[in-house]
């Protein structure tokens, strides 16, 4: 690890301690050609999961693009941020565990929507709107009467 201060590779890691999430490694180094501290973290090279979309592309699994969609549908709903950072932390530990490299976009919509349904029942039927492209009332009317059985 070369210091960001001097550019020379000599130095020692003086503090290591899990950061965050308990998935990375924060560790204080101190340089011993010129004294000075930094922090480097530490973290599993994980494999990418690509998702094959309904119109058959592929693109990289996109923590962000699922928790923004998540977020949108619990808007204004009383639920914990922690409750949808460990719901999306669950959600892609599970993905990942399968093995599968690729993963069709119907897979993750639908264990959404079940986690979704158990959490929030509004929160639920706004994720499902888009999800399954409700195009009228009809549409909406059809999913609450399932949701009401």
């Amino acid at each position: 690890m070369k210091c960001p201060f001097c550019r020379k590779i000599n130095n020692k890691v003086i503090d290591s301690r899990l950061s965050g999430n308990e998935n990375v490694i924060r560790r204080r180094r101190e340089c011993i050609e010129c004294g000075r501290r930094f922090t480097t973290y530490e973290h599993i090279e994980e494999i990418p999961i690509m998702i094959i979309k309904k119109d058959g592309r592929r693109e990289a699994f996109n923590r962000d693009k699922i928790t923004a969609g998540i977020k949108r549908a619990c808007e204004k709903r009383n639920i914990s941020i922690n409750v949808i950072e460990e719901f999306i932390d669950n959600l892609e530990r599970d993905l990942r565990e399968t093995g599968k490299k690729e993963i069709p976009s119907s897979i993750i919509g639908e264990k959404i929507m079940a986690k979704l349904h158990e959490i929030d029942d509004v929160a639920y039927v706004r994720f499902a709107s888009v999800y399954r492209e409700f195009k009228d009332v009809n549409d909406f009317v059809f999913e609450l009467k399932n949701l009401a059985k």
